[in-house]
């Protein structure tokens, strides 16, 4: 077990919050090493390896360069719009320019959504919208259709689920869009009910689904750390490469848009130049096969 999973979420969700920043704790190892280094502590420095080993061991390995792109990659792009976007035909310029093959958005809301629509058409003829969220494509989509992924007691009008068939040269996969209800850090500690049981709905739908490959994209607002996402981390591989802090766009202190995938290898994700939106677009290599 790690060692976060110590720190009990059963009080203000304690331990989801110290995992929304798991990976900044290595600033801490840091300085406590400048400071051993300064007092020439021989007994201090072999305490510090501890801590040094278990987040070389966590996040070591997201350092790593990735492998070279193989014959089956697949390439996609993540991105919260943003509803108070104010350019968003420049935002979808720069989202299509990355060439990729999927291109999955977020917080669509009129009149945007034609702007969007029209200005990716070009380049990605297939798409597929439901509520706010919404996947553009270069290959043809099939079955598209709402996934309920609603939390029980907001009774206001509420759609972030979509799921579809995206028809590529390498063979059919299935793809999730969705955009799981935001968190609060409150005096009381971090408000993710309504975002934990949702996400245990969106884990439900992945897995009784029976086609494979399956990918997710989405603003999951939570990391992949969280232990609130655990219905989702456990049926799914994460990314192997990269850290790709997407939030806040100012300051990015986490990354919260995901991308996922059963029966396939999210080789590298990374973050793209801003756009008009609060989060910064990630990018993501999808080995199939």
């Amino acid at each position: 077990m790690a060692f976060h999973r110590a720190v009990p979420n059963s009080a203000g969700r304690l331990g989801s919050l110290l995992e929304a920043f798991l990976p900044w704790l290595g600033l801490v190892v840091v300085v406590l090493l400048v400071l051993t280094l300064l007092r020439r502590s021989a007994s201090a420095l072999m305490a510090l390896l501890l801590p040094v080993v278990a987040w070389m061991h966590l996040f070591g390995g997201l350092l790593l360069p990735g492998p070279e792109p193989g014959p089956h990659d697949l390439v996609v792009v993540q991105h919260n719009v943003s509803d108070e976007n104010t350019d968003p035909a420049g935002t979808a310029r720069a989202l299509a320019d990355a060439d990729p093959d999927l291109i999955a958005l977020e917080e669509l809301v009129p009149p945007t959504l034609a702007v969007y629509a029209q200005t990716l058409a070009p380049n990605y003829p297939y798409h597929a919208v439901r509520g706010t969220v919404g996947l553009w494509s270069k290959h043809p989509l099939t079955g598209a259709r709402l996934v309920d992924i609603k939390p029980q007691d907001i009774k206001e009008s509420w759609s972030r689920g979509l799921r579809t068939v995206v028809h590529t040269p390498h063979g059919d996969i299935v793809a999730y869009v969705a955009h799981l209800p935001s968190v609060r850090v409150r005096a009381s500690g971090l408000a993710s009910s309504h975002r934990d049981e949702s996400a245990g709905l969106l884990g439900e739908a992945i897995a009784a689904e029976e086609l494979k490959p399956v990918l997710l994209l989405g603003d999951l607002n939570g990391t992949v750390d969280d232990r609130g996402l655990a219905p989702l981390t456990s049926r799914m591989n994460t990314a192997e490469r990269g850290f790709a802090f997407s939030f806040p766009t100012g300051f990015p202190m986490a990354r919260i848009d995901q991308v996922m995938a059963r029966s396939a290898t999210v080789r590298q994700i990374r973050t793209m130049s801003p756009t008009g939106s609060d989060h910064l677009p990630v990018t993501a290599r999808i080995a199939l096969g």
